[in-house]
């Protein structure tokens, strides 16, 4: 009788090698992390997307009332750890330490989305200036419009990821979304 097959290997049931139901032997943290806003398989948590719901909702604010402009300027990005240093996170600190511990297919995914966003939050504010300085207030709310837009799908994105969503982390699809959306 054949052993059972290793769930660590890498085969149709799996995602970079990580099983979709989580590894055989599941990180000492997910325990740690349990009941606690983060995610028990990816030890990511989707407090770090509040930094980017504050910018898509200072950006939505720009077309009735230009003076926000000034507030969108001063966003800036933020590592996970400023996010949570800053942040009143209740568990700020194990946040912090299960990201360094969070695996690999999920980490490398997540960090490669949200240099993304960043870059295109920089590209976004350069069209919002240049639409705004050229005085055409209906460019603008279309600007801000799919600039929002494109950062809500965005926010998405990485969500599923938190949530280690199989279905919606691989490397290709994920690098699609982003170009076909900058």
């Amino acid at each position: 009788m054949a052993a059972p097959p290793d769930p660590r290997t890498p085969d149709s049931q799996t995602h970079d090698g990580v099983p979709e139901s989580g590894p055989a032997d599941p990180h000492p943290l997910a325990v740690r992390v349990r009941g606690k806003n983060i995610n028990e398989k990816t030890l990511l948590a989707t407090d770090y997307l509040n930094h980017f719901n504050e910018i898509i909702m200072l950006l939505e604010m720009v077309p009735g009332a230009p003076e926000f402009l000034a507030d969108c300027k001063e966003w800036a990005p933020k590592t996970y750890a400023e996010h949570f240093r800053d942040s009143a996170f209740a568990e700020k600190e194990l946040a912090v330490l299960a990201y360094g511990h969070a695996p690999p297919p999920f980490r490398r995914r997540f960090d490669t989305a949200i240099d993304r966003m960043n870059a295109f939050v920089a590209e976004a504010m350069a069209k919002i200036e240049e639409a705004i300085a050229d005085g055409d207030q209906a460019r603008v709310g279309e600007v801000v419009g799919a600039a929002a837009c494109t950062l809500r799908s965005y926010v998405d994105v990485v969500s599923a990821i938190i949530h280690g969503d199989a279905r919606t982390v691989d490397q290709a699809e994920v690098d699609e979304i982003f170009r076909r959306d900058t």
